[in-house]
């Protein structure tokens, strides 16, 4: 849902229509009100008309405002990784890769996938290869 939510927010800044307007009312209001409740419904309302607006539009306008969604999406995250700090982060992944690699591989990672599950296998079978492998994952 924030997803959602945050794609048809980008698509209506790209388009200058009136979602940008009420994307701002709407967390200018949550932000106001202290209950969670009120807030969680004024995200609902936002997002479902920002969603009828969205399908109003013709179909080729749809596609375009979600390609210029995903576009600014990528480059938002993009940015969001270029502000950290990569070489404390790699120094401190390292020594947590020799120390604990399938931990080391997971926090590189931020989700369990094939990578973590073939780090498991590696420490448990023999801990070198386990630590070999964290450090080609994380460096």
């Amino acid at each position: 849902m924030k997803k959602i939510i945050c794609l048809l927010f980008t698509a209506g800044i790209l388009a200058g229509s009136t979602l940008q307007a009420s994307f701002t009312d709407a967390f200018t209001k949550s932000n106001e009100s202290s209950s969670t409740a009120k807030e969680i419904i004024l995200d609902d309302v936002v997002a479902m008309d920002a969603l009828q607006e969205f399908k109003s539009l013709s179909r080729v306008d749809r596609k375009m405002r979600m390609t210029e969604a995903k576009t600014k999406l990528k480059e938002f995250k993009a940015q969001k990784q270029a502000g950290s700090d990569p070489s404390t982060n790699t120094i401190l992944l390292a020594i947590l890769a020799i120390l604990l690699p399938p931990l080391a591989v997971y926090l590189h990672e931020g989700t369990i996938n094939g990578k973590f599950w073939l780090s498991i296998l590696l420490t448990l079978l023999f801990w070198i290869p386990g630590v070999i492998y964290a450090l080609i994952v994380v460096l």
